[in-house]
């Protein structure tokens, strides 16, 4: 059982990382790059690494999110759009 979901969790994160690349959208992407990370926070506690996952799960998902949001957000002008 444990082996399924193992499997299940990293095709959920190959599948959101190639959906972060594809992505038009630059915020969108921000975003699916997040879920990469929160897919492993969920890989190191299932392989019993509670301090990695925390880890990962502050500074790896929600920090460095941030700090890509807020770096789109001061980098483009009002009324332009995210889309390249």
């Amino acid at each position: 059982m444990i082996g399924l979901i193992i499997l299940f969790t990293f095709l959920s994160i190959i599948t959101v990382a190639i959906a972060s690349i594809v992505c038009k959208d630059i915020v969108g992407s921000t975003i699916l790059f997040m879920g990469v990370g929160l897919g492993s926070v969920v890989l190191f506690f299932i392989f019993q690494a509670p301090d990695v996952a925390l880890t990962e799960a502050v500074i790896g998902s929600g920090l460095s999110t941030a700090v890509f949001l807020l770096g789109i957000r001061h980098t483009t002008k009002e009324g332009q759009t995210n889309e390249s």
